[in-house]
């Protein structure tokens, strides 16, 4: 008798053991679905902020132009013209690169191929299109004008308040200029870039001059 009351409660024992053991395991499942989901929500909100980077530093917006010079009287239909061939030969290569900085300024590049060697040409950004004329480009662009035309007062007429990309070019006739300023062009203010046959002054008087105009390329810059 003492022996079956024994197992009988051995029997409780081992069920009520198997409850707690099944409670257990419940609340086990519980949390780790408690973690997969804190898994879950903490891999996304990451996903989210990894994007948000991604798209913060998404490329600024680019005009490239990249052509060869042609003659003058194309004016009307050519990208780029020349006028001087000896010094900037027809189908001569060049490459302006405008870049729009997130500081809210501006990078310009220019590139020339196949171009008299070992030369200096000044080159400004200028306010109209090429034309067939030298003077159809207009003058240089200001972020800050002159009041007085043309400008030649190193207060107006200077790297900072212009775009200067005066290069020299190597034994191949090939040169790279780049200028960055902290302004961006005005709507429809900045037309073309133009190739001048010597360094660009800074005296006063002279400020921003540099000798005849060789060659123009249009760029619609933003």
């Amino acid at each position: 008798m003492a022996r079956h009351k024994l197992t009988l409660k051995h029997k409780r024992f081992i069920a009520a053991g198997a409850v707690v053991a099944a409670v257990a395991g419940g609340l086990g499942v519980a949390a780790n679905a408690g973690a997969s989901e804190t898994v879950e929500k903490t891999t996304t909100e990451k996903t989210t902020a990894e994007k948000t980077t991604v798209e913060k530093k998404a490329p600024v917006a680019k005009v490239v132009v990249k052509t060869v010079f042609a003659p003058a009287a194309t004016a009307d239909v050519a990208p780029a013209v020349t006028y001087d061939t000896a010094l900037v030969p027809v189908a001569g290569r060049v490459q302006v690169k405008e870049e729009l900085r997130r500081d809210g300024g501006t990078r310009i590049e220019l590139r020339l191929r196949d171009l008299a060697a070992n030369r200096v040409y000044g080159a400004h950004v200028h306010t109209k299109p090429c034309g067939e004329l030298p003077a159809d480009a207009g003058p240089h662009y200001q972020d800050e004008l002159d009041p007085k035309q043309p400008s030649v007062d190193p207060a107006y007429a200077n790297p900072e308040n212009e775009v200067w990309l005066d290069v020299r070019t190597n034994e191949d006739g090939s040169a790279r200029s780049i200028a960055a300023v902290d302004w961006r062009f005005r709507d429809g203010g900045a037309r073309s870039v133009v190739l001048h046959a010597a360094a660009t002054s800074t005296h006063e008087g002279h400020a921003g001059t540099a000798g005849a105009r060789l060659a123009c390329v249009n760029v619609p810059f933003k």
